[in-house]
């Protein structure tokens, strides 16, 4: 079943307005997550909106506060949010386009694939599409969706184009607290020498394939196994701690087998690059 768009509207370059549609570029389902359960009772835990000394509170008396000291805050009504609120427009406008290595990594935020809505709009999409990938520059515009304004990039993607969203830059935090400790001293050219060789040995082409979530796939496993058991059972029976603990043990010296492998690997490659670095030194 094909996924439902989450825009709709015209991308438009000048005097060009393409009818296109907005989907999501990624897949949270492929994402572990866990409720908090009452392991006696094996319901799921909810919890109440409370206010200290008060108790439980009716949803029509929570309002939105800003905090501008601890404690104190400025109280605003909802309804006077919703007046702020930008509607979605039906746009997205193309206003300017710079070279797609020009935008710093950080500042992408998530993706999303922008497709023709139909047949008689295939044509003019390609024209961009295919503009874009030639001068191998990103479109740049602010849509208006779900009462905010977002800055975000349009390049080609495959047949598609894709459309990132972008933090603005007011969102992204100055380096200096982080970095200003580091000295500016450059890496000792022995050193970086091997590091370099190792970097050279260890380059390919990216393909996000040959790279597998080790622990999520333990955690499918784990879980595919209890509820196999389960079914077979019925109802989940108290089991010994020893037996818990056994899964548990599994499951982490199957991680760590993992990891020592992967570091095993890394100073087999660390030992080649060495070698090659001490030969073509020799030569």
């Amino acid at each position: 079943m094909a996924s439902r768009p989450i825009w709709k509207g015209q991308l438009r370059l000048s005097l060009v307005a393409i009818p296109v549609e907005m989907f999501s570029a990624t897949n949270r389902k492929g994402r572990i997550s866990f409720r908090q359960v009452h392991k006696p009772s094996g319901k799921r835990i909810r919890y109440e909106k409370v206010v200290p000394g008060v108790g439980p509170v009716d949803t029509d008396d929570i309002w939105k506060g800003y905090e501008i000291e601890k404690n104190e805050y400025v109280m605003i009504d909802p309804d006077e949010i919703e007046d702020i609120k930008l509607e979605s427009r039906k746009t997205l406008e193309l206003v300017q386009f710079v070279d797609i290595a020009e935008i710093p990594p950080i500042y992408f935020d998530k993706p999303y694939f922008l497709s023709p809505s139909d047949e008689l709009a295939e044509d003019a999409f390609r024209v961009v599409r295919d503009a874009l990938r030639e001068t191998k520059k990103a479109g740049i515009g602010q849509l208006a969706m779900r009462g905010r304004e977002y800055l975000v990039a349009v390049r080609p993607c495959g047949s598609g184009l894709l459309l990132e969203t972008l933090h603005y830059e007011d969102e992204i935090r100055k380096t200096d607290p982080f970095f200003s400790s580091i000295s500016d001293k450059k890496a000792e050219k022995e050193l970086l020498s091997v590091a370099t060789d190792l970097i050279e040995n260890k380059s390919a082409p990216f393909d996000a394939g040959a790279f597998k979530d080790r622990y999520s796939e333990a955690i499918h496993a784990l879980v595919k196994e209890k509820a196999g058991k389960r079914r077979k059972t019925g109802a989940p029976k108290k089991t010994k701690s020893t037996q818990k603990g056994e899964n548990v043990v599994d499951l982490m010296e199957a991680l760590k087998k993992s990891v020592k492998s992967s570091e095993e690997k890394a100073k087999s490659s660390s030992r080649g690059g060495r070698r090659s670095s001490s030969r073509k030194k020799s030569a």
